[in-house]
């Protein structure tokens, strides 16, 4: 039986406060925006706004969960769970989740952590044990899985697995900034960037395995 309307809208109010959060956010800053700019954008008191989320850090960690940690939680499965091998991953599915980031709204939450986050020490903890920590684990799953299977040398990238995601940064930096006065094709960047890292790490034919670069 279909649920009463005003149950479903009241499940549906921390998504709405979220999102009107995130809008808030990206257009006047984290510092900037008012708790009652959130509430009027959601179309909800300011103490009801209140009753889901304490503090405007609580709404903020809020957005980092609902626009970032999913996308990397898919990630994490994904790399778990592939049949493809460590190439083709790369070349695939990991390749299109970069090439997506600079038009995502989680481009909003990491220019926002560029910009504040020094400011905010407790929001990039919060964002480094959410998203950073657990998707560096996985790209280092990938390129050991790589190596185990002898598809890649051993390399410095399983110490620095930031490189692999570092042209995608610097593509919603671009695009945030400067894409108006040098337009840039980051979707050309990002699958350069990749080639160029599998040319490095690749183990061809006639390679001795084993060898660190």
């Amino acid at each position: 039986m279909p649920q009463p309307r005003f149950q479903r809208r009241k499940e549906q109010r921390p998504a709405e406060i979220t999102q009107a959060a995130l809008e808030a956010f990206a257009e006047h800053g984290y510092a900037a925006t008012r708790v009652d700019d959130v509430a009027k954008r959601a179309g909800v008191s300011k103490g009801l706004l209140y009753l889901y989320f304490k503090t405007k850090e609580e709404l903020f960690k809020a957005v980092i969960r609902s626009v970032v940690v999913p996308r990397i939680d898919a990630l994490k499965t994904d790399i778990a769970d592939t049949e493809l091998s460590a190439e083709e991953f790369l070349r695939g599915p990991f390749l299109e989740f970069i090439k997506k980031l600079p038009d995502s709204p989680a481009r909003i939450v990491v220019r926002l952590m560029i910009a504040e986050g020094p400011k905010h020490p407790d929001l990039t903890a919060y964002y480094c044990d959410k998203v950073i920590s657990g998707g560096l684990a996985a790209l280092r799953q990938l390129i050991s899985r790589g190596v185990r299977q002898g598809e890649f040398r051993q390399s410095s990238l399983d110490e620095f697995p930031q490189l692999l995601v570092a042209p995608a940064l610097l593509s919603i930096v671009w695009r945030t900034l400067f894409q108006k006065h040098y337009p840039l094709d980051t979707d050309k960047l990002l699958e350069t960037h990749i080639e160029l890292i599998l040319r490095a790490i690749k183990v061809e034919q006639g390679d001795a395995r084993g060898g660190a670069m």
